[in-house]
C-alpha cells in the first residue's frame, strides 16, 4: 500500500538486482521466467518464483516513489475505458491521464455503469487531491451522469476523436495482456496494473520527439530517479 515501504531486510540479494528484476518485468513484455533467464545470462542465479515475489512486494512501492516525484497533475483530464479478460471473463479497465500523457490512476471494475464512472471519478480526485479544469471523455452515457454528481463544477466535453491520448494510453497495456493471456482475478490484474502504470510510463520518453543525444540523456536522467527511489526504499525502512 501506497505510504508503507516494505523492507529488503531478510534479502540475501543486494538492492541492484532485485531493483533490477523488478524494472525488466515491469519495463517489457517478460514473464518471470523470462527474468530468471535474463539474469542468468549475468551471471546471477535467482528463481523465477523469487522474482515474482519481488515484484509483488517492492513494485507498488517502487510505483507510487516515482509518482511522488512527478509534478502536478496538469488541469485536463483524458479518461476512457477497454475491456480486458480476467479468468476468461470480460472486465473493464478505467484509465485517468492528462493532457501530457501521465497515468493519473487506473481502476478494475466489473461494470461501466453510472456507480462505476462515479467511484473512478472520487477515487481518482481523492488520489491526485486535485480538481480539473476539463475533464475529456468519449460518449458513453455514464460519464455524463457520474459527472453531474462527482465534479459538477468542471467542463465535461464528450467526443470520440477528443480522447486519442487515454485510448492509446491503453496500448502498452495491451501488449502486457497478451504476453500475460490475461489475468487470474481482478485483484491480480489491480495490483499488476496499478504498478505498470507507475513503472512503465516512467521509462517510455516519447523517443521520435527528440534526437538520439537528447533521448539517452533524458534516459539516463529517469535512471538516476529511478535509483534514487528503489535505494531510498531501503533507507526509509531501516530508518
Amino acid at each position: 500500500m501506497e505510504g508503507i515501504s516494505p523492507s529488503y531486510r531478510g534479502h540475501r540479494y543486494p538492492v541492484e538486482v532485485i531493483s533490477h528484476c523488478v524494472w525488466l518485468y515491469f519495463r517489457f513484455p517478460l514473464s518471470y521466467r523470462d527474468v530468471e533467464e535474463l539474469m542468468l545470462r549475468r551471471g546471477v542465479i535467482v528463481s523465477h518464483e523469487t522474482v515474482r515475489r519481488w515484484c509483488l512486494k517492492f513494485g507498488q512501492a517502487y510505483a507510487d516513489g516515482l509518482r511522488r516525484r512527478r509534478p502536478r497533475p496538469g488541469d485536463k483530464w483524458h479518461l476512457d475505458e477497454v475491456f480486458i479478460k480476467v479468468s476468461g471473463e470480460l472486465k473493464y479497465l478505467w484509465r485517468a491521464v492528462d493532457q501530457d500523457g501521465n497515468v493519473l490512476d487506473i481502476l478494475v471494475q466489473n461494470r461501466r455503469d453510472k456507480a462505476a464512472a462515479r467511484r473512478f471519478f472520487r477515487r481518482l480526485m481523492k488520489k491526485t487531491r486535485a480538481v480539473p479544469r476539463v475533464v475529456v471523455t468519449d460518449k458513453l452515457r455514464s460519464y455524463k451522469a457520474a459527472h453531474r454528481e462527482a465534479m459538477p463544477s468542471v467542463e465535461h466535453r464528450s467526443h470520440k476523436g477528443l480522447n486519442n491520448r487515454a485510448e492509446n494510453s491503453h496500448q502498452p497495456t495491451r501488449q502486457r495482456e497478451h504476453a500475460m493471456k490475461g489475468f487470474r482475478s481482478v485483484g491480480a490484474a489491480q495490483r499488476f496494473l496499478s504498478a505498470f502504470s507507475g513503472i512503465s510510463p516512467h521509462f517510455r520518453t516519447r523517443r521520435h520527439l527528440r534526437t538520439a543525444t537528447e533521448h539517452r540523456f533524458e534516459m539516463t536522467i529517469r535512471f538516476t530517479l529511478w535509483d534514487h527511489v528503489t535505494e531510498n526504499i531501503s533507507l526509509t525502512a531501516a530508518a
